[in-house]
C-alpha cells in the first residue's frame, strides 16, 4: 500500500522533511512507499511554488480538507497552528506527525496529548525530535542502558545558537507569545529536555526530574519587521538557565541562547556516572565522547561504523552522516510505524513530557523559586 502524506508547511521544515521523504526509497528499501500528495499553505502562489520544488502533487490552503484524506498528516507549521489540524487529523482517525514544541502552552499539549490517547495506538502521533535519531545519540543510549556509566550522577544540556545577537535582525512570529508560546526555551530547550528524558529519563538511569529552578531573559525588547519602518515587541526570551534535580538524586543544569555569539548549532549533552561519562555535541555530531572505568581520559568515537545505529544504509566507515539525514532516520521510523500498525517514540505523551518541563520554568522562574514537576 503507498501512504499518501498530507505536509503543512513548506518552509524550514517543510524542505527538511520533504527532502527525507525523497530519500527514503533510495537508501531504505524497506520503508513503505509514499506518495507526496497535497502541500498546505496560506500564500496560494508561494504554496505551488514550493509543492513544485519539494515534490508534492497538488496544493490547498485548507487543512480541513486534507486531514481525512490522506493517510498521514505532517503538521509542521508555527506553533500556534500544531493543536487544531492535529486534533481534527486524529479524530478522522489519520496519523499526525508534529513538529516541537508540541503547543505553545502547556493546557494545549495537553489536549493533543489526550486526543492522541483516545485514538489509540494504531493511529500514531509522532512528535518531531529529530535528535533522538543521530546515530552517535542511539549508541550512547545504548551505553547507559548497558550499565557502562555506572550511576548517574551530573546532566548537563546546552543548545546555543546566535541568530538573534544583532538587535535589527527582523521580528518573526517566533518573538511572539502568543504564537510561539516561548523563545529559546520552546525552540531550543524542548529538544535538549527530551533528549536528556531519553538518555537517562528510565527509572534505572537518572529518572524523572521532580523539581527544578528556571530563569528567563529577553535581551531585545523589540524588533523591526522585515521591508518596513515599524518595529514590534519581543514578548519571549531569547535565554533562559535551568538547574535540575532528579528522581536518583543525580542534577543537572539546563541552558539555551539564541545570543550565545560565535554558536550557530550547538547542541550538546554531557552525563557523567560513577564509572564514566559521556559527551556530545551536535557540531561533531558523527562523534561521541566516551569515559569508561579505568581510563584516564576520554576516548572519541566516530560513530559512522556498519554495525552502529542506522549507518549500514548509508556510507562506507568514516563518510560521515549530517544534520538532515536524522529527518531521514526519524521519517523512517514513523512511517514504518504507520505502515505497521505499530507505536512510535516520541509521541505526543513525550511531547507533553517536555511542555511540562517548560512549563515548570516559566513557572519557577515568576515565582523566583524552586518548582516541582
Amino acid at each position: 500500500m503507498t501512504l499518501e502524506v498530507g505536509v503543512l508547511g513548506y518552509r524550514f521544515m517543510g524542505k527538511a522533511h520533504a527532502n527525507a521523504m525523497a530519500r527514503l526509497p533510495m537508501f531504505f528499501p524497506d520503508a513503505p512507499e509514499i506518495e507526496r500528495s497535497v502541500l498546505v499553505g496560506r500564500d496560494e502562489d508561494a504554496l505551488s511554488d514550493a509543492a513544485d520544488r519539494l515534490g508534492f502533487e497538488s496544493v490547498s490552503t485548507d487543512w480541513a480538507e486534507v486531514v481525512d484524506d490522506v493517510d498521514v498528516f505532517y503538521n509542521l507549521g508555527p506553533n500556534h497552528v500544531h493543536r487544531e489540524p492535529s486534533i481534527a487529523a486524529l479524530e478522522a482517525g489519520t496519523p499526525v506527525f508534529c513538529e516541537k514544541p508540541l503547543a505553545p502552552t502547556l493546557e494545549e499539549a495537553d489536549v493533543m496529548a489526550e486526543t492522541a490517547r483516545a485514538a489509540g495506538n494504531d493511529v500514531p502521533a509522532g512528535c518531531a525530535f529529530n535528535y533522538r535519531f543521530v546515530p552517535a545519540i542511539r549508541y550512547a543510549k545504548r551505553l547507559l542502558e548497558a550499565g557502562e556509566l555506572g550511576e548517574i550522577r551530573h546532566v548537563r544540556g546546552r543548545y546555543l545558537q546566535d541568530w538573534l545577537v544583532d538587535p535589527e535582525a527582523p521580528w518573526s512570529w517566533r518573538n511572539d507569545e502568543e504564537m510561539a508560546g516561548s523563545g529559546a526555551l520552546g525552540d531550543l530547550g524542548a529538544h535538549t529536555v527530551d533528549l536528556l528524558r531519553f538518555l537517562v529519563g528510565d527509572d534505572d538511569l537518572a529518572g524523572d526530574i521532580e523539581r527544578l529552578s528556571g530563569h528567563l531573559q529577553t535581551f531585545v525588547d523589540e524588533r523591526p519587521v522585515e521591508d518596513g519602518d515599524e518595529t514590534r515587541p519581543v514578548t519571549v526570551d531569547d535565554a533562559y538557565t535551568a538547574q535540575l534535580e532528579f528522581e536518583n538524586g543525580a542534577v543537572g543544569t539546563l541552558e539555551g541562547s539564541r545570543f550565545a555569539t560565535g554558536h550557530k548549532n550547538d547542541h550538546t549533552i554531557e552525563i557523567h556516572g560513577s564509572k564514566g561519562g559521556l559527551k556530545f555535541s551536535l557540531e561533531r555530531l558523527n562523534e561521541l565522547e566516551v569515559l569508561r572505568e579505568g581510563d584516564r581520559g576520554y576516548e572519541t568515537i566516530l560513530v559512522t561504523d556498519e554495525d552502529d545505529p542506522y549507518v549500514d544504509h548509508w556510507w562506507p566507515p568514516g563518510h560521515v552522516l549530517g544534520w538532515e539525514h536524522t529527518f531521514v532516520h526519524e521519517n523512517y521510523e514513523f512511517l514504518s510505524a504507520v505502515a505497521n500498525g505499530d507505536e512510535f517514540e516520541p509521541n505526543f505523551d513525550d511531547g507533553l513530557a517536555a511542555q511540562q518541563v517548560l512549563d515548570a520554568i516559566e513557572r519557577s522562574d515568576e515565582r523566583g523559586e524552586w518548582v516541582g514537576l
